[in-house]
């Protein structure tokens, strides 16, 4: 008996689903009639349903039967003491275009919250439910007036935004950050769609004065974090690296804050800034492995920017390093980043191998050996020794099977064999890669694999794909003008081949190293008349719109470029930060 009567509710709650289902559907296709047909028989079972409520309501709606619907509504009011339906009756005297009822019933609705603050949760959700914006803004004010333990600062911010007060929204905001500091990732995430990277635009400009404000009047270090948040926006690193001071002053609980600025001025190429920061973690840290980390990134901006008549200050700056620090097992990274500067920079190969085969006597993990057998196998190949470079990367892939430091190893047992011609073995190794858990080696080895699968048909002898990798060789090894020349023949002496776009497209990177600039600009500009249907094209569009951007100061150009990859290459990675660009160059307040 009791497993019928089971049975019984299972069914009936399954058949009610379904009807609702089936009404629902009516709705959305615009079947009115027959929707409302649906919902008063599921209202009929389910007199207390809401949605049921709702959806006859706006069937009636929909249908012009206002009247009927105001019939509806009146009769529910008699007996629910339910105030959003007084807003719903409000809302059909709008559309009746009698508003004065509509008025009156919004007014009732809002008193409704004097008599009972909890009342606004229904009221507030069904003025916002018609964008009736006002009367949702007013709601919520007056319960948080009547109930202070209400915090309605996130609903209120977001209405202020549609309402276009921004000051009101911005201080709703952070007030709501003051108060639920677990959301304020969040908080930023709304704010910065107000915003802009131009320090200059009045929302910024708004946004900072708040934040001033706020800190004069009851400092808390919140505000210092927003306003370097907000700097950091607009990339002026060292206003940031100000509030980040401040902050670390007074918590000076880590440094964790001040390293990240540091990286992300390193990343926009603020070196001066950069360099400044690192050098105040020098000499702020307590912990070495913090210390050692800002020497690390500090030299590796002066070795950036350094010519090669300076290398030798470079080089007595690491000696000097290990002087002080030593070379033990906490110095690693300074030691490995020592061997490539040895080797790549200053042309000493041999004591780079000598000095980084000492590194492997030290009392290091697997792992570590790893790292120093890396850059080992990579001089190696500067040497193009590419044999014994396999030697090392293949112990690497023996000794840490399915480390992400082993996929590394393959990509380069790949990379050495594609320098060799041997391309066959290397396709094979990257068709592995493929599925790497790392991301970053999974696109790279995609993209080398493409441009061997590309490339290898189409002339037996496989000549222009060995003049690219010859010329890829190059620019590892740092010979980046016989690698311009070397490409330089490819597009004389292969025109018809597809490679050319590759090889403009690498000529193009090495004209920018070189700074060279307008003679990047004319190869992603070939690029763009003459292979836009190829898988470089959105590539072309966003570096050559970072071209007129940031060197040849043509921001209506770089706003075109952005455009073509907006409306045209939706799914390319350079989107986001395209029409991020773009926005910012065409001055939008973004929201």
């Amino acid at each position: 008996m009791r497993f019928l009567l089971l049975l019984s509710l299972l069914l009936s709650t399954t058949i009610l689903a379904q009807d609702a289902n089936l009404a629902m559907d009516y709705f959305k296709k615009g079947d009115y009639e027959k929707a409302l047909y649906e919902y008063k028989k599921l209202y009929a079972k389910s007199p207390s349903n809401i949605n049921y409520i709702n959806q006859i309501v706006g069937s009636h709606q929909q249908l012009e039967q206002y009247d009927e619907a105001e019939t509806f509504l009146l009769k529910l009011i008699s007996k629910i003491n339910y105030p959003a339906f007084i807003v719903e009756l409000g809302f059909n005297y709008q559309l009746k275009n009698d508003l004065q009822n509509a008025n009156l019933n919004y007014k009732k609705a809002l008193a409704n919250i004097d008599l009972r603050a909890s009342n606004v949760f229904a009221v507030a959700r069904a003025f916002q439910g018609h964008a009736l914006l006002n009367e949702a803004v007013i709601a919520y004010e007056k319960a948080m007036q009547l109930n202070p333990d209400y915090n309605f600062n996130i609903q209120l911010a977001q209405l202020y935004g549609e309402q276009g007060h921004i000051e009101k929204m911005f201080n709703s905001y952070v007030n709501f950050a003051q108060s639920n500091p677990v959301a304020l990732i969040d908080v930023k995430r709304r704010i910065s769609g107000f915003l802009t990277d131009n320090g200059e635009d009045e929302n910024n400009v708004l946004f900072k004065k708040i934040l001033l404000k706020k800190n004069q009047q009851e400092p808390n270090l919140l505000w210092n974090q927003l306003l370097s948040w907000l700097f950091i926006q607009q990339k002026d690193f060292k206003k940031a690296f100000i509030q980040e001071k401040a902050i670390f002053n007074r918590k000076p609980e880590g440094l964790e804050r001040i390293q990240e600025l540091a990286l992300i001025a390193t990343d926009e190429n603020q070196n001066e800034v950069a360099k400044e920061i690192f050098n105040y973690i020098i000499n702020t840290a307590q912990s070495l492995d913090i210390k050692l980390d800002a020497h690390y990134n500090l030299i590796q901006i002066e070795t950036k920017e350094s010519s090669k008549e300076n290398y030798n200050v470079v080089n007595d700056k690491y000696v000097k390093l290990f002087e002080e620090f030593g070379t033990f097992s906490q110095t690693l990274v300074l030691q490995i980043s020592y061997g490539h500067f040895l080797a790549f920079y200053m042309n000493k190969t041999i004591e780079a191998t000598q000095f980084l085969e000492n590194t492997l006597k030290l009392p290091l993990s697997e792992l570590q050996k790893s790292q120093v057998k890396l850059e080992l196998g990579d001089i190696l190949v500067l040497q193009e020794k590419f044999n014994q470079a396999l030697i090392y990367y293949t112990q690497i892939q023996r000794n840490l099977k399915n480390s992400t430091v082993s996929q590394e190893a393959r990509f380069r047992v790949a990379k050495t064999s594609y320098y060799k011609g041997d391309f066959k073995w290397a396709e094979s190794q990257l068709k592995i890669l493929k599925s790497s858990t790392s991301q970053l080696i999974a696109n790279d080895a995609l993209d080398l694999k493409l441009l061997i699968s590309d490339n290898k048909y189409e002339d037996s002898l496989q000549t222009a794909l060995k003049l690219y990798s010859k010329a890829d060789l190059l620019a590892f090894q740092n010979r980046n003008d016989e690698a311009v020349s070397l490409l330089t023949k490819i597009l004389s002496e292969h025109k018809t081949e597809p490679i050319v776009a590759q090889a403009l497209y690498k000529q193009a990177q090495l004209f920018q190293v070189k700074n060279q600039f307008n003679q990047a600009a004319e190869n992603y500009q070939n690029i763009i008349s003459n292979y836009r249907e190829g898988i470089l094209a959105d590539d072309a569009y966003f570096n050559l719109g970072l071209l007129f951007e940031q060197q040849l100061n043509q921001p209506d150009k770089a706003k075109e470029l952005y455009e073509q990859i907006i409306f045209n290459h939706a799914d390319s990675i350079y989107f986001v930060d395209a029409r991020k660009r773009y926005r910012a160059l065409r001055g939008d307040a973004i929201n």
